[in-house]
């Protein structure tokens, strides 16, 4: 899964994790009590930042945050398009 170490790496540091064990099937929304509504916008910024990529509002769903796997999922799609 290309990027996947990134956007464990993201998580982390944007989440304050403190290296707290991530794997894709980690669940993340509404399992992560770091990760509440502001915590998003955050984390959607340094994806937008580190990868270089722009994410619409409307293209930010809960889905994406299921997992870490899923989160990875939306980055990848973002990436290609």
């Amino acid at each position: 899964m290309p990027h996947l170490e990134a956007v464990k790496y993201i998580l982390d540091t944007t989440l304050c994790l403190n290296g707290r064990a991530l794997e894709a099937h980690t669940p993340l929304l509404g399992s992560v009590p770091e990760l509440d509504s502001m915590a998003v916008i955050g984390l959607i910024a340094a994806l937008e930042e580190h990868f270089g990529i722009f994410v619409a509002d409307d293209d930010i769903h809960a889905r994406h945050f299921a997992t870490v796997g899923t989160l990875h999922d939306f980055v990848s799609a973002q990436l290609r398009s």
